[in-house]
């Protein structure tokens, strides 16, 4: 089941089996200065798409061992690119968080376990003491390091968001139409978090569809067929007609990221994904609001 845990995230780390399955490459990095130097090089302007305010000190202590020292009953927070990140560019000391009254929040780590498959790597989840969502609120993240884009083309580096307040649900930030060289279908999922399921043989197309935190049912079980009829993808005739359909599987389950594969047996051009209000929580146990997003083009790093 989906446990993102703060949102992607954290709560991959509330099961035995996010603990059990290393991610090696994605380690969380604690280093409070910038180590990525600058090259020089002329890189395009990233921006950032969403950074949520997850969890309020709920983060469990398993995260002491499977993810971030010091990060049991901690905040948790996801942030999200627009491009894929290069995680030997990412450091702690990469974001400043600054809270309501305008204090400087301490983070503690940043990771991107557990949206680690092939075409996740735009949300990173940062762990630390973020303010109280009652007295002093997260306010702001800014990206102060140079922390590049996984093709080495964009620094995001000066760009900043405001953060969604934590009694927020959780709502779409993006979808994308797929490449064929990122399916893999009837794979199954892993045994932990940063592993989900493929798409089945039959497949025609693949939507991913990203949201701002974890999500899951109310009664923390990952998504089902019930679910799976709730999203509805508009497809582009050559007509230019539009059609209305669900997808007739869901994939990339079961590893704990804020990741869905939307699979369609059906030709036309994705536009639009939308799903309706008052089915999924996030981590803090708050409902979706009623949530569409344009479909972009191909998944690019």
């Amino acid at each position: 089941m989906k446990h993102l845990v703060a949102l992607l995230l954290l709560i991959a780390l509330t099961s035995c089996g996010l603990l059990s399955r290393p991610a090696d490459n994605f380690l969380a990095d604690t280093n409070q200065t910038d180590t990525t130097v600058n090259d020089g090089t002329d890189r395009g302007q990233g921006q950032l798409l969403s950074a949520f305010f997850g969890l309020d000190n709920g983060l469990p202590f398993s995260t002491n061992i499977g993810i971030c020292p010091g990060g049991g009953k901690a905040d948790g927070m996801p942030i999200i690119f627009d491009h894929e990140v290069d995680s030997r560019t990412l450091q702690a000391g990469d974001f400043r968080v600054v809270t309501q009254l305008g204090k400087v929040a301490k983070i503690t780590c940043v990771t991107m376990f557990p949206a680690i498959d092939t075409g996740e790597l735009r949300t990173a989840l940062l762990v630390g003491d973020f303010g109280s969502a009652n007295n002093d609120p997260p306010n702001e993240v800014k990206i102060v390091g140079n922390l590049l884009s996984l093709d080495q083309t964009i620094n995001f580096k000066a760009t900043q968001i405001n953060v969604t307040p934590l009694l927020l649900g959780p709502t779409l930030i993006l979808a994308e139409i797929v490449p064929q060289e990122q399916w893999q279908l009837g794979k199954e999922s892993g045994t932990g978090r940063g592993s989900g399921s493929g798409c089945p043989q039959n497949t025609i197309q693949i939507v991913r569809a990203v949201w701002t935190g974890g999500v899951e049912k109310a009664n923390s079980e990952e998504l089902g067929d019930a679910e799976r009829l709730l999203y509805q993808i508009a497809l582009e005739q050559s007509d230019g007609s539009t059609q209305r359909v669900a997808p007739f599987a869901l994939a990339d389950l079961g590893d704990g990221d804020n990741n869905h594969l939307l699979c369609l047996a059906v030709t036309g051009t994705p536009r639009m994904v939308s799903f309706p209000a008052g089915h999924l929580v996030d981590p803090n146990h708050d409902l979706n609001p009623a949530t569409s997003i344009t479909v972009s083009a191909p998944a690019l790093p």
